[in-house]
């Protein structure tokens, strides 16, 4: 093996992300983002470039290198050319006081930007064009009115932080550099813990806010890598994805569904994606999907299909989808309950035998008994056949996640760890809708619309409803919707291989 003495390894290929809500990004993904922007933009002296929420300092980084080279022949003295690059093009806002000090440290290669070291010597103060400053919520009734967050959660002292990020807890973005920027770039936060309710603490996503802070400014190019959760759910985003999927300006999106091939070692659920929003572009998205192995599908299409309030995450399960809606079938999300079916909430404790009267109680890993009486919401379904079916499934991965519905028998109910499936005639019917529920065609449905665990009434809004008089398998479902070889061997490649039971 050669020994490579002269190996010099870039330092912000090894940090280690310090969570999963904020997300270091690696040189060569921000290189990736970077080639979105037309090549002649490196050549312009007068092109402004802002990341608000600045970790490592990775992107302004990269940019200054890009502008140091495209802009040699217009301003040849070296030290000049560094001069107007990090003092007139390159701003940044870091979401911390560490990362203030990391990103001039690799921007300016001096922890102060007017440092002995500082590439830049037109900078009269530390902080350069690289600001930090420790903003407070502003809380309304218990909440901040800007990013929402838990005044229970993030009313903390001053040796804490506070997650009020400076560039989303403003009216007026603008006035923080007092000037108008061409390229809006960067990585923002993913999400804020929040108080929680009855089912433990959860995660608020904040990404969006960032998105929609830097189109308020009006630049010429915004791109930015985010989560793909908001294509199909995601809390509070229904406004922002309306947004998205009807914004002409989207002119490119890149998918990886798997989040570790962007970031390693990190586990986002649902996958992250980057975009280029550009003012001067108005037509439909180019729409590209990473894997391991590198692309794997591009197609130029609408982020929105008629009829559709979600962005389809697959380029080939498009042709697919408008085989199956051709039909113009209820859907089977109409015979799905919405969350509690009973109105009982996930950690509702039964009494752990069964006494005279009692209605069978089917939880978490449990079986418990309760009164008729303490049956709140669907009471007309205890004495039916029914199935029920988790509402958390896997990750959101259509390869490794499978839906398993259980019988649920006459005098019985079920927590709020299930949803309720039905009423049906006999268990021979639910037995028929149990094999319709264990193809890969149903699961591959699904797919379309789930992307993290949660697998909620929604996700099934693609999945046609079905005569459950008989038994149903893949093939039979193939053959009625007429798919060709080419979409069947796509559907296989996307579900595992399903358990199919007739008993």
């Amino acid at each position: 093996m050669q020994n490579n003495n002269n190996y010099n390894p870039d330092v912000l290929t090894c940090l280690a992300n310090l969570s999963n809500d904020e997300v270091f990004t690696p040189p060569q993904m921000v290189n990736q983002i970077l080639d979105l922007l037309p090549k002649e933009i490196w050549k312009d002296e007068k092109a402004t470039f802002f990341d608000p929420f600045c970790k490592t300092g990775v992107f302004l980084r990269e940019i200054a290198r890009r502008l140091m080279v495209g802009l040699e022949k217009k301003i040849p003295d070296k030290q000049k050319r560094s001069d107007h690059v990090f003092k007139n093009q390159i701003f940044g806002i870091a979401i911390t006081e560490l990362t203030a000090l990391l990103s001039r440290r690799s921007v300016y290669c001096s922890k102060t930007a007017n440092g002995k070291y500082s590439v830049c010597e037109s900078f009269d103060s530390k902080q350069g064009n690289i600001f930090f400053k420790r903003i407070k919520h502003t809380w309304v009734n218990g909440k901040c009115q800007f990013c929402g967050a838990s005044e229970d959660v993030y009313d903390r002292s001053a040796d804490l932080e506070t997650h009020a990020y400076q560039f989303i807890h403003t009216e007026k973005p603008e006035e923080i550099f007092n000037m108008k920027f061409d390229v809006i770039i960067g990585n923002p936060p993913y999400q804020l813990s929040t108080a929680g309710d009855e089912n433990g603490p959860q995660a608020k996503p904040i990404y969006h806010l960032f998105v929609e802070q830097a189109k308020k400014m009006n630049p010429t190019f915004l791109t930015m890598i985010i989560p793909s959760r908001w294509f199909a759910g995601g809390w509070g985003l229904d406004d922002f994805r309306h947004a998205m999927i009807t914004d002409p300006h989207i002119e490119y999106l890149h998918d990886f569904p798997n989040a570790s091939d962007c970031f390693p070692g990190v586990e986002i659920k649902g996958g992250v994606c980057y975009f280029l929003w550009n003012k001067n572009y108005s037509g439909t998205t180019k729409f590209i999907t990473h894997d391991t192995s590198g692309v794997i599908s591009t197609s130029e299409r609408p982020l929105k299909e008629n009829g559709c309030d979600i962005v389809i995450r697959y380029n080939d399960a498009i042709p697919i989808l408008h085989k199956v809606r051709s039909l113009h079938e209820p859907t089977f999300d109409s015979i799905v309950s919405t969350k509690k079916p009973f109105g009982f909430i996930t950690n509702y404790r039964g009494k752990s035998k069964s006494f005279q009267g009692a209605v069978k109680l089917y939880g978490n890993r449990r079986v418990e008994y309760v009164k008729k009486c303490d049956i709140t919401r669907r009471s007309d379904c205890v004495d039916k056949h029914k199935l029920i079916i988790p509402k958390a499934v896997g990750t959101g991965d259509g390869k490794t996640d499978h839906i398993k519905p259980l019988y649920c028998e006459p005098n019985s109910c079920c927590t709020e760890t299930y949803l309720l499936v039905g009423p049906f005639s006999s268990k021979s019917e639910c037995n028929n809708v149990i094999s319709y529920i264990n193809t890969k065609f149903f699961h591959f449905l699904v797919t379309l619309q789930k992307n993290t665990q949660d697998c909620m009434k929604k996700v099934y809004s693609f999945v046609p409803l079905q005569d459950f008089s008989h038994f149903w398998t893949d093939e039979k479902l193939y053959k009625k919707y007429c798919l060709s070889k080419e979409e069947i061997a796509f559907i296989e490649s996307m579900v595992r291989s399903m358990e199919v039971s007739n008993e």
